[in-house]
């Protein structure tokens, strides 16, 4: 997972600054997207290999956000990453074309081994 281009998507500050230091620590390039409008448009821009996307957001939430994106690029690779324990949410988010679901808090660990799955070269 070393030297992929991995937008990050969150309202929190202190998320996306704990997500970005973790992913940079692994030579990854990290852009970062503060609604879904916002993370459209960077998508678009930078064409990311993973996307990892928050839920509850203003503007645009992850789920139309991830909709969005996969009519932009059918192969584009979403891991989920959100604090919401809403029933049936993780098959709403793969029915909009996630790959993965991840509940924060999360292990380091696991949101590597998440990123790691879907592989620079795993479309």
């Amino acid at each position: 997972m070393i030297g992929m281009k991995v937008l990050v998507v969150d309202d929190a500050p202190f998320i996306l600054k704990a997500i970005r230091d973790i992913l940079e620590a692994y030579s990854n390039e990290v852009f970062e997207a503060v609604n879904g409008e916002e993370a459209l448009s960077v998508f678009q821009e930078v064409r990311p290999d993973v996307v990892l996307m928050d839920i509850l957001m203003p503007k645009l939430d992850g789920v139309g956000a991830t909709k969005k994106i996969m009519e932009i690029d059918s192969q584009a690779r979403v891991i989920v990453i959100t604090a919401v324990g809403k029933h049936g949410l993780e098959k709403e988010c793969m029915a909009a074309g996630a790959r993965d679901f991840i509940v924060k808090p999360f292990k380091t660990r696991d949101l590597l081994k998440a990123i790691n799955s879907l592989g620079e070269n795993n479309r």
